[in-house]
């Protein structure tokens, strides 16, 4: 049985964890080295760090955060945040990342897929994709949930992993922080387009969640939340136990 991957996401800004709703109202989730140590001993398969206010001058304190992190925490690293060219997948890859996650900046320019893939291999290379429905259809955002990209969610995850994407993390701008579950109709409408893993994010609020997730979406290879980690409703020990009294194979 292939287990499912239970990954917690980290915001990370101006040093700190945050989190918001829809993109908005942030707040403080606690110090990014301690949160990622704590979900690894927890049993995470994987830890998410986004870099929130990427920019050349705050860089430097997202690299010490991930580097202080790389020495403690032993499970794969996976990072984004302004990832626009191949010398920021070189930075963080450099400080311990296993997994580059690339968003606004492979909408820009599709060929950072190509080339990214080229150098560093596929499995490096992950697509992030902010979505919304937009006049009945799922549009691609960028900047953070702010902006249109006019792109089609279907057409450009099919475009990604022909460029040389090897796994979709697909967000629902509409779910994203509500707690009211995981997108499931968009789900699966991209579970049966890609021929590459596809992690769910967005609108997960309890554990049962996870579980008509799973069972609802059986293609989808991970699933990943935030502040209901962050803020202790859920803990990954729990929620493990429940999905495997579920019959879905997770490691413990």
């Amino acid at each position: 049985m292939i287990t499912k991957r239970i990954i917690p996401c980290l915001d990370v800004r101006d040093g700190r964890v945050v989190k918001g709703t829809n993109f908005i109202d942030i707040k403080d989730a606690g110090d990014p080295v301690e949160l990622a140590s704590y979900y690894y001993k927890s049993g995470a398969d994987e830890i998410v760090f986004y870099d929130i206010t990427a920019s050349n001058e705050k860089r430097k304190l997202f690299a010490d955060v991930l580097k202080k992190t790389a020495s403690k925490v032993f499970v794969p690293l996976m990072v984004g945040g302004g990832i626009n060219s191949l010398e920021d997948f070189e930075i963080v890859l450099n400080n311990g990342a296993d997994k580059v996650s690339v968003n606004s900046g492979a909408v820009k320019n599709p060929g950072l897929i190509n080339e990214s893939s080229k150098r560093y291999g596929s499995q490096c290379v992950v697509l992030s994709i902010d979505t919304k429905r937009v006049d009945g259809e799922y549009r691609v955002f960028t900047e953070g949930g702010r902006n249109d990209s006019g792109k089609e969610l279907l057409s450009w995850v099919k475009e990604g992993i022909e460029r040389g994407a090897g796994e979709i993390v697909l967000n629902s701008i509409d779910t994203d922080g509500v707690k009211k579950g995981f997108d499931i109709e968009m789900l699966e409408e991209v579970v049966k387009v890609s021929t590459v893993p596809v992690i769910a994010s967005g609108g997960a609020g309890k554990a049962e969640d996870f579980v008509e997730l799973f069972k609802k979406v059986p293609g989808i290879s991970s699933g990943l939340a935030a502040s209901i980690f962050h803020y202790g409703e859920v803990t990954i020990e729990s929620l493990k136990k429940l999905l495997r009294s579920e019959g879905i194979g997770v490691r413990i």
